[in-house]
């Protein structure tokens, strides 16, 4: 079986997908290939010599062969022909924009092409902070208080709180606000990425843990627990940049009773039509209590530094993705009044 891997995208998130493609190249030692999608959304197919970060910020990859999506997967288009590129299943590795808000899982459903990677509805519901709230409520996992904050509203939830753009990753456009003299400034910093703020109450100190998995043969595997390390909070460089560095990751130190807690929440959130993909849940614990804080469907390099044998599972998911059904569409129904016309 074939890999693709398809990252880039029009996103603010965008050079980090590159950074985790390149990443997962030196992780996975199968030939994979590899498939950018630029700031204009054009595809092109990488040779894996070039996956370096300075082929792509050169503008090297425009001379790389350019790739069509048509039914079935991507093509090289030539004078008199068009060409299937060898692979049978596709990675999601775009953050943010166009890979996490359903886009691209749109565009592979559409054209029956087989991928790793969330589906349109949850895509949807995980993109957004708000309505992942809703998500979370609807399937019994806790959050924490917040408020949906547009522009030029009053803010109702008092000090130390933390903004966040409601449809940005990577920690981008978040602000915390300890004292009154602070909310404009940071304000005008989140309104920058969105127009669309959720407000959370910010606790110092407060412990976070990360968990990964997929499902596969109808079973939940799941990937060890980490504590990230932070200072306020996780911020672009803490939380992203560091799946290239596994040796900067700590497993949390938790008993089995709260072990068992964040599996079952984790399960809770995957159960809501996440199959076929690999998610990361951040979750914040307070007095033993399990918050979820986010739902990452394209979490750095897929969360590899958090697996034993991250290819094999991966290769593992690409056999167990769901299968859709297909309506068969016969005319009949045309055909029987076609004789009245």
């Amino acid at each position: 079986m074939n890999l693709g891997l398809v990252f880039g995208g029009q996103s603010y998130e965008h050079e980090i997908s590159i950074v985790s493609a390149i990443t997962l190249k030196d992780v996975l030692k199968k030939e994979v290939k590899f498939i950018f999608c630029d700031k204009d959304r054009d595809f092109y197919l990488i040779d894996p010599k070039n996956m370096k970060a300075t082929y792509f910020s050169s503008f090297e990859y425009k001379k790389s062969k350019k790739l069509i999506l048509k039914n079935g997967g991507f093509f090289s288009e030539g004078a008199f022909s068009s060409k299937k590129i060898d692979v049978q299943v596709y990675v999601n590795l775009i953050h943010g924009c166009d890979g996490e808000d359903g886009k691209l899982a749109s565009l592979f459903e559409f054209f029956d092409v087989k991928f790793i990677g969330t589906r349109l509805k949850p895509a949807i519901l995980s993109y957004d902070k708000v309505l992942t709230k809703f998500l979370a409520n609807i399937t019994g996992v806790k959050t924490l208080n917040y408020q949906i904050l547009k522009r030029n509203e009053e803010i109702t939830i008092k000090p130390p709180f933390i903004l966040k753009p409601a449809t940005l990753g990577s920690s981008i456009g978040i602000s915390i606000v300890k004292d009154e003299s602070e909310i404009t400034y940071a304000l005008d910093k989140s309104f920058e990425f969105d127009d669309t703020l959720l407000v959370e109450p910010f606790f110092e100190g407060v412990r976070e843990c990360n968990l990964a998995g997929y499902k596969a043969d109808s079973k939940m595997e799941f990937s060890m627990i980490e504590e990230p390390n932070k200072d306020e909070f996780l911020d672009f460089d803490q939380k992203y940049l560091r799946f290239s560095d596994s040796k900067t990751i700590k497993e949390a130190n938790l008993d089995e009773k709260l072990k068992e807690k964040l599996r079952k929440a984790f399960s809770k959130i995957y159960s809501y039509g996440f199959d076929g993909s690999l998610i990361r849940c951040d979750f914040f614990i307070i007095d033993d209590e399990i918050y979820l804080n986010e739902i990452n469907t394209n979490p750095g390099s897929l969360a590899h530094y958090l697996f034993d044998n991250f290819e094999d599972r991966l290769y593992d998911l690409a056999r167990n993705l769901p299968s859709y059904k297909k309506i068969e569409i016969d005319y009949n129904y045309v055909k029987s009044i076609s004789v009245y016309k």
